[in-house]
């Protein structure tokens, strides 16, 4: 399998209308300077040599302006020459919200399977995840949802599960559909009436 580029799978992401935050490969600190303008940005080293970009110390969050985005941009370029090749890519931060995972898999058996549960650094620690076989209905997804122990958490306490349930047949929808076999969305920032996709992981 092969893993798509980050701005390829991005590029997916919106042909089916599924929201990822704004993002774009910088060749220099001053080009990520203009890509941020007023915001606070992430900048990320994208490897295949690295799927654990955190652990690996390859991602800096939260800065804002010339000089820190300066001094991050020159820190990870340092430490990504190790995980050659690679790309580095600026972020929007994305506002505050609920992590959630949405992922996929070709089972030998059962085909495609689609999961759903509290993402961030709680996957591990809670195991708290819905799965269903591919494909889904509306049903499927709801009942998804409802299924998770921190289904409160996730839908803010009901106010985001329509949008949820609609993000969640969209995903399945592209997976059923294409050649992917496999992807992982974490986290997926959820709020009450929006989210944004921060990670897309995908392999053809």
């Amino acid at each position: 399998m092969d893993m798509l580029d980050y701005m390829q799978g991005k590029k997916l992401l919106d042909k089916y209308g599924i929201k990822s935050v704004e993002s774009k490969y910088v060749h220099s600190y001053q080009e990520a300077v203009g890509f941020a303008g007023r915001d606070s940005i992430a900048i990320k080293a994208i490897s295949g040599r690295a799927i654990h970009k955190s652990k690996a110390g390859l991602v800096v969050l939260d800065v804002k302006g010339a000089d820190e985005i300066q001094v991050a941009y020159r820190k990870l370029a340092e430490r990504a020459v190790k995980f050659a090749p690679y790309k580095l890519l600026a972020q929007k931060m994305s506002k505050n919200g609920v992590e959630v995972i949405i992922g996929g898999n070709t089972d030998k058996q059962f085909g495609k399977m689609l999961l759903v549960g509290l993402g961030g650094i709680y996957v591990e620690t809670l195991k708290d995840t819905a799965l269903r076989m591919c494909p889904i209905e509306k049903y499927d997804a709801q009942e998804m949802l409802a299924q998770l122990k921190t289904n409160s958490i996730v839908t803010h306490n009901g106010a985001a599960t329509d949008m949820l349930v609609d993000l969640l047949l969209r995903i399945n929808k592209m997976f059923v559909s294409s050649s992917i076999q496999e992807f992982d969305f974490n986290p997926v920032i959820v709020r009450e009436n929006d989210y944004e996709i921060v990670d897309i992981r995908i392999l053809k």
